[in-house]
């Protein structure tokens, strides 16, 4: 009852915070300082003259409260956006503005609406800020900090400075002013635009005059990436039955050979019809199926409640994998679980490693389906693969059990397992003994030293 208590009263206090920022002018907050600084010490009327600053500065906001009234006229906007951003790394955009009036404007600024960053009961239940343990008792019962810590993650789609106004050149009727923006996104996912807010000082300038102008729009913001040096992956060629067609869904391939005439059972897709029409007898395409190379990326993300900065480095990893492999000449497999198991391939023209790193993007934890369901997904598939990379979030006796029965198929496997500082190195190798050069541990706050380390054999 008080976790619902306080989850509404933080959402409350958050949106009224919100439009605050935004209602007031510079001038505007420091007036409104000083009218409660005058209130508090201006209470007994008796001892201090405060109460006639009070006054003064109250009838001030009175009468900037009628201004607000007088909205803006009408504008239009629309922005110009990237199709993808990456975490950590500051990207441009502009937005036009058009004022739509008969009268010259001046003075206005625009604020960028941005999607509700408060977080769901569930996540503010179930999520804790990290190393909230080591807050004090005050902090870790009323969870302020895991409030702004989980509205920060959702607003890592955004800009910091998301309460700023941005001036905008002064516009004659009907004409187009052009502001150019750059934010930095500091987590992956999709960065939401609602719209803008074009807002317009009062007379006084203690206040904004607001107008809002809906406008959806989004960027896929990708993960970080790392350097990853050339990788040697061993393996030979298999067998993919299926053929071009069933490649373009499934990743299968076989190429064109001839024509020849009809056969009784032959599919009719697999009919020349050009031939046919100049022959005046039914001909079929012949294909011959291909031997290739076939690697799999398979990503762990199985994780617990609380929030671990392991997952995350785990998707950086994984994305600076999938686009640093090539795969003109092969395909590639990303393999994972999330609300059920999921198998997307790239390569040979297929797809791109721009779709792999937008997937990677929506990745989330998974906390309701066992490990087992990733293990026989990839078993499944282990006999169209020519090698296997695993990115692991541990190094259990599950993970273990997984790695030894695609060793036992004689696979080729590489294991990067992505652990928090407090692991110096993995006690037991188990099942990879007998190749410790193919077992990493990457640790997080220095994986790009570790990933600079991995060896080519």
């Amino acid at each position: 009852m008080f976790s619902k208590f306080l989850y509404r009263s933080l959402g409350l206090f958050s949106t009224l915070s919100y439009r605050l920022k935004r209602r007031f002018t510079p001038a505007g907050k420091f007036v409104f300082a000083g009218l409660i600084a005058c209130a508090v010490v201006g209470v007994d009327t008796n001892q201090t003259v405060a109460y006639q600053a009070f006054t003064f500065l109250l009838a001030l906001f009175l009468i900037a409260l009628g201004g607000i009234a007088l909205f803006p006229p009408r504008f239009t906007a629309q922005r110009v956006l990237p199709r993808f951003a990456t975490t950590g790394e500051p990207f441009t955009y502009h937005i036009i503005v058009q004022n739509r009036s008969s009268r010259k404007q001046k003075g206005l600024h625009l604020f960028e609406n941005f999607a509700d960053p408060r977080p769901t009961y569930e996540e503010f239940t179930m999520l804790r800020e990290p190393d909230e343990e080591q807050r004090n008792a005050f902090d870790r019962y009323f969870k302020y900090h895991r409030w702004q810590w989980l509205q920060s993650g959702k607003l890592a789609t955004g800009p910091k400075s998301k309460s700023a106004p941005r001036l905008l050149p002064e516009l004659l009727p009907n004409e187009e002013g052009e502001i150019k923006l750059e934010l930095t996104p500091s987590c992956r996912g999709t960065l939401e635009f609602t719209g803008f807010t074009i807002a317009r000082p009062e007379p006084l300038g203690l206040l904004y005059s607001l107008r809002s102008i809906p406008k959806r729009q989004s960027v896929c913001v990708l993960s970080k990436r790392y350097i990853i040096p050339d990788l040697h992956l061993s393996g030979t060629r298999q067998y993919q039955s299926g053929g071009v067609a069933l490649a373009s869904s499934v990743g299968d391939s076989e190429e064109f050979r001839s024509l020849r005439d009809y056969r009784p059972g032959d599919p009719l897709r697999h009919i020349h019809w050009k031939s046919w029409a100049k022959t005046g007898k039914p001909v079929v395409k012949e294909y011959q199926n291909e031997f290739f190379i076939r690697h799999a990326l398979v990503l762990d993300t199985f994780l617990d409640a609380i929030f671990d900065e392991s997952f995350e480095e785990a998707i950086a990893v994984a994305s600076s994998l999938a686009c640093s492999l090539q795969t003109q000449e092969s395909l590639l497999d990303l393999m994972f679980v999330g609300d059920r198991s999921y198998c997307f391939t790239s390569g040979r023209g297929i797809s791109h490693a721009e779709r792999m790193l937008e997937i990677l993007s929506a990745v989330q934890p998974c906390r309701e389906q066992p490990f087992s369901h990733l293990a026989s997904l990839v078993l499944n598939r282990a006999a169209l693969l020519t090698s296997i990379i695993c990115v692991l979030l541990k190094w259990d006796n599950e993970r273990q059990e997984m790695v030894r029965r695609l060793k036992a198929l004689g696979i080729p496997l590489r294991v990067l397992v992505i652990a928090n500082n407090n692991m110096a190195s993995i006690p037991e190798p188990g099942p990879m003994s007998d190749t410790p050069e193919c077992l990493h541990l990457l640790t997080v706050g220095s994986i790009q030293e570790k990933l600079n380390k991995l060896s080519r054999n």
